[in-house]
């Protein structure tokens, strides 16, 4: 569920100029089944896709700042934590996905490209 949040949960996150670590919420709710993983995924990526096309360059370049209790621990242009934070840690997650179906024997799905589960010649 995690995965299919990230997202939209980030990009509500660059709406603001500053985002306080301290104020987060980390629990991701518990999915009834796989319809609803599908559902919040799609919804989530309309919400990034939505954001993502209403930025402009200033606001692209506009500073942002991550903090921990009001303290700053960060501040970059807002296009480089979407980058590596959006887009970097949605992937980071994506692989420890993976490797959690490897190894309860559940053929892995393409990421990019063929996967070893995959026959390049069937």
């Amino acid at each position: 569920m995690h995965i299919a949040t990230i997202p939209g949960n980030l990009s509500r996150m660059m709406e603001q100029n500053e985002f306080d670590v301290s104020q987060a919420k980390f629990g991701p709710a518990q999915p009834k089944d796989m319809a609803e993983i599908h559902s919040t995924f799609e919804q989530s990526v309309r919400s990034a896709e939505g954001y993502l096309s209403g930025l402009t360059e200033k606001l692209a370049s506009d500073p942002w700042s991550f903090t921990f209790q009001g303290k700053p621990i960060f501040t970059k242009p807002r296009v480089s934590v979407i980058r590596s934070i959006m887009l970097n840690h949605w992937y980071h997650h994506r692989g420890q996905l993976s490797v959690y179906l490897r190894l309860l024997e559940v053929p892995v799905p393409v990421i990019y490209g063929r996967s070893a589960d995959e026959n390049p010649f069937g």
